[in-house]
């Protein structure tokens, strides 16, 4: 892993959230300086404000810096996905990584690194395929989206060397475990449709540290932060479970879950069965503090 200490300031977009939160301490217990981009009035030294789709950011904010980090984005794992948040769900995206990139293009050859914030939805479900950064697109409304996001992200490759984070759900309470923890506490837990589809993870953890190699990293263009080993939504399930000491046993049919949530964010985030590897990732040298779900589960789940 690159020298974490040689980094300069580091511009941080969608430092509110469970990653931007993570990054920005990390970032600070070493001792390097951060600028977050907020949205609202700043109530601190390190913070300047925005307004990504209304009008231009100053590049100036970004003169000087190693790198700019965009991790903007409304939540997935809101539900349902009605017409209204499906606009929400692209825009929140797309006007802010294009709000970055054109700040960056405006430095030209001084242009920091941009790192912007995709998702492994970018990939097609493919049963018994493992895919790596070099796998074509699916025909999904997410992964429709992760495109168009990338998209806006790669105009300013010209001028900067762009990363694009496609990153899989973070084992962590704020994140996919949330409404796992919910029904696996009121014990009623179980396999999500089949329950053997292969379900991209990452730790918290892992998800930060990779952030932060690929600011150094000699590295462009899609990079998959997924753990390193293969898990199903049962292995995931199951996992949770016994940490929480409660059953597992209670199967959610796929007909429910696209009645209640669905099928467009039934077939991106539950059923779908896409096996991501961390290709280039691991060959630029990243080691993984979790490389099980298992351990990315005990690593944040208390035992009970």
């Amino acid at each position: 892993m690159a020298d974490q200490g040689s980094a300069g300031r580091v511009v941080v977009a969608g430092a509110s959230g469970l990653i931007g939160r993570a990054l920005v301490d990390a970032l600070h217990e070493d001792g390097i300086e951060v600028t977050r981009l907020v949205r609202r009035s700043p109530i601190a030294a390190d913070e300047v404000q925005w307004f990504p789709g209304e009008r231009p950011l100053d590049p100036g904010v970004l003169d000087g810096a190693r790198a700019v980090v965009g991790l903007n984005g409304a939540s997935i794992g809101r539900f349902p996905w009605t017409r209204s948040y499906k606009h929400e769900l692209v825009w929140s995206r797309l006007l802010p990584t294009e709000t970055l990139a054109r700040a960056v293009r405006a430095l030209g050859s001084d242009a920091p690194a941009f790192l912007s914030s995709s998702a492994v939805g970018y990939y097609p479900t493919r049963p018994g395929v493992r895919m790596t950064e070099t796998a074509p697109r699916g025909d999904s409304f997410l992964a429709d989206l992760c495109g168009e996001w990338e998209a806006a992200a790669l105009t300013a490759r010209e001028q900067a060397r762009v990363v694009l984070l496609r990153t899989a759900p973070v084992v962590h309470p704020e994140g996919v475990l949330k409404p796992l923890m919910l029904l696996t506490r009121a014990g009623l837990s179980g396999p999500i449709g089949r329950g053997t589809q292969v379900w991209p993870w990452i730790s918290l953890v892992d998800e930060v540290a990779a952030i932060r190699h690929l600011i150094d990293a000699d590295v462009a263009g899609p990079v998959n932060l997924t753990g390193p080993t293969r898990a199903t939504a049962n292995d995931l399930g199951f996992a949770l479970a016994m940490r929480m000491n409660r059953p597992y046993l209670v199967r959610a049919p796929e007909w429910g879950l696209r009645l209640v949530l669905g099928s467009d964010a039934t077939e991106a985030l539950l059923t779908n069965d896409t096996d991501v590897a961390p290709a280039v990732l691991q060959k630029s040298g990243f080691v993984f503090t979790h490389e099980r779900v298992e351990d990315a589960v005990r690593a944040v789940v208390p035992p009970r």
